[in-house]
């Protein structure tokens, strides 16, 4: 699914050039769980970032099912992250005015896709990840994993085939963290989705069926 060669990113800051990612090569196959771990600053975040289409590498290639993700136009590039790739992060950006079913329907505001079963849709994301009687209600009035369980159904109403998770569970209490662990699993074996997730919990990477792990930007074994 995805190929990486050589891919390396750097930045400049006030004290130098730092080198984010250093010449990373890896393939990740369709259908595999993969877990990224590593001390921050070792380039996880960068690299997760990279293959959804967020940041451009200084130097290197990532394709996604052959094709050369930063050779596509603006456009075309806006259209991968919206239409295959499902984002859920440790904050969970949910807007605070819309209800739980408003804010999982927002990628659909982009999606020349969408239909007038949009809604219905989005209802059973939330009814089959135990919120069907919380989609009117606001973030506020919410639990903090209620609002995790929020943020999946918005990563999946897309049917995306990849689901890009940065410390999904770094905000939750142990408990919490097994269950949103549960469903990323269940995902992943049940539905063939394809998951990739940074992570510092030692548990978490464990889940891996491929775990990486990065130290300055490189991949270690």
């Amino acid at each position: 699914m995805f190929r990486i060669d050589s891919l390396t990113k750097t930045y400049r800051g006030r004290h130098g050039t730092v080198r984010a990612l250093d010449d990373v090569s890896l393939t990740i196959d369709r259908g595999s769980f993969v877990t990224i771990t590593g001390s921050s600053g070792s380039g996880k975040t960068t690299l997760l970032l990279t293959l959804g289409g967020l940041i451009r590498p200084t130097s290197g290639c990532v394709a996604f099912e052959d094709t050369s993700l930063f050779g596509l136009s603006e456009s075309r590039l806006a259209e991968y992250r919206n239409k295959r790739i499902g984002f859920v992060l440790q904050t969970f950006n949910l807007v605070p005015y819309l209800t739980a079913l408003e804010n999982v329907l927002v990628p659909l505001l982009f999606d020349s896709r969408k239909n007038g079963n949009a809604s219905s849709c989005g209802t059973v994301l939330l009814e089959r990840l135990g919120l069907g009687d919380r989609k009117e209600h606001l973030p506020r009035e919410l639990s903090v994993g209620q609002q995790q369980r929020v943020a999946i159904a918005r990563a999946l109403v897309n049917s995306p085939d990849v689901i890009l998770a940065d410390e999904p569970t770094g905000n939750l209490d142990p408990a919490l963290s097994r269950e949103i662990l549960t469903i990323l699993k269940e995902l992943n074996e049940a539905e063939d989705r394809t998951v990739i997730m940074v992570t510092h919990n030692p548990e978490a990477a464990k889940l891996g069926g491929k775990r990486l792990h990065l130290q300055d930007g490189r991949i270690r074994s």
